[in-house]
């Protein structure tokens, strides 16, 4: 999993200093040594994969070929590539169970670095055997997203870039007939069973450390292996690609070289302040089944606020804008009116009013619960929105002249199959 740069590997002697599909690394002479260890063999049409892992009926690995030439496609259609223009590339995989096989063999070399997880040298790689099927793959699928993107994209991009891009192509489940589908954004946890990349957000946003933006950009390659690391890599790659804001510009950029200037074009074409806010806010709220474009949030600047002001909350997004800008230690009223379907039970329609249901709960409040907030860019804390009250009705204190915002309370994830939607109305209120 983890890999350095190309620099690295430079002064290593594992990558000449070209790059790119002239420097592929012939298969076929290590498949013979392979061979002539006694390892086992197992070939697709894009990867061939030697292991000293015993044969085992029902453990997934004779399935990995097939499920790396299905990725293969997705990793094509991601870049805007015919796969037929790539029919003869090829990539040699070893699955370990005792480093010292390999090295004895000679396909594991002493210049190729320690590593926990996986690495990649070209369109070689090496990753450890894991006990968890969906986990195992995902490995493979990653280290053979960097031996895709080095060889065929002469990629040597920063390394947020690269991991983030690997953790987001190799992401997937297999359907219920065993074939490959896509999940960059996975819809369960049973989807990527060991991975963690969630999890791993949720427990730093508890603890209030969830990374800036910046942080992520400047993540040296030596140094971003860790869970956490990759998550908020991942985030940022999910959120570039999804989100309307920047998916095209980020589309534009990955067309153009992946050298160590892709941020800094990237951000030539955004607005660096509100892709930092975004960001933010994603990570806030980041889940199953999230989708980009459905939480994206107008961070517009709102009106002032002296008398009553009325807006509907739209049940299936996340963050609103009402368009009211307080001035900070303004008190406010509110009441909310009409009813959402947040799901169903048993095949009923399950409804919820602006105080939520009480059956099903999500991070501490009622489903269907309104909130009402403002958000609070990073001073001594994380950024994020501040939760002033929640409910069917209530008053509350701007901490911020900013405007106010709302949502309903519930999963990302089951937003889309929300309808309805709850009429608010604003008042002032006494001091």
């Amino acid at each position: 999993m983890r890999r350095t740069v190309h620099l690295l590997l430079l002064i290593m002697g594992a990558l000449p200093a070209s790059g790119g599909a002239a420097d592929l690394v012939p298969v076929d002479p290590l498949v013979a040594q392979a061979r002539r260890a006694g390892l086992r063999i197992l070939a697709g049409k894009h990867i061939v994969l030697a292991t000293d892992r015993p044969r085992r009926d029902g453990d997934g690995v004779d399935d990995l070929p097939r499920v790396f030439d299905a990725a293969f496609a997705t990793w094509c259609r991601h870049f805007g590539i015919t796969p037929d223009r790539l029919a003869d590339w090829r990539c040699f995989g070893c699955l370990v169970v005792d480093r010292e096989t390999f090295r004895a063999a000679g396909l594991l070399p002493p210049e190729i670095p320690p590593f926990d997880n996986g690495f990649c040298d070209r369109n070689r790689f090496w990753l450890m055997d894991q006990s968890n099927p969906a986990y195992r793959r995902h490995l493979l699928l990653h280290e053979g997203v960097h031996a895709f993107t080095i060889t065929v994209r002469d990629a040597a991009a920063p390394a947020w870039y690269m991991e983030g891009l690997a953790e987001l192509l190799a992401t997937h489940r297999l359907s219920d007939d065993g074939s490959f589908a896509a999940t960059p954004i996975p819809a369960t946890a049973t989807d990527v069973e060991q991975l963690g990349r969630i999890e791993a957000l949720a427990r730093r946003r508890r603890e209030g450390t969830l990374p800036r933006l910046a942080e992520v950009f400047a993540l040296p390659p030596a140094t971003h292996g860790d869970v956490s690391g990759y998550a908020a890599c991942w985030a940022a790659a999910a959120l570039f690609t999804r989100h309307p804001a920047y998916a095209d510009a980020f589309a534009t950029a990955e067309r153009a070289p992946l050298d160590a200037r892709f941020t800094e074009r990237f951000l030539a074409a955004t607005d660096r302040p509100r892709a930092e806010r975004d960001f933010a806010a994603f990570l806030a709220d980041v889940d199953y089944s999230v989708e980009p474009e459905r939480m994206a949030i107008d961070w517009s600047a709102g009106r002032g606020f002296a008398g009553r002001a009325r807006f509907t909350v739209d049940g299936t997004r996340g963050w609103l804008n009402t368009g009211i800008q307080p001035q900070a230690g303004d008190r406010i009223s509110y009441s909310a009116t009409g009813r959402i379907t947040v799901g169903d039970a048993d095949g009923m329609p399950l409804e919820s009013e602006a105080d939520g249901i009480s059956i099903a709960w999500y991070r501490g409040r009622p489903v269907g619960r309104l909130l009402v907030g403002q958000w609070r860019d990073e001073d001594a804390g994380m950024a994020g929105f501040e939760v002033l009250a929640t409910g069917a009705r209530g008053s509350f204190t701007a901490t911020l002249s900013s405007p106010i915002y709302v949502k309903v309370n519930d999963p990302p994830g089951s937003l889309p199959d929300n309808t309805g939607g709850y009429r608010l109305t604003f008042e002032p209120a006494a001091r």
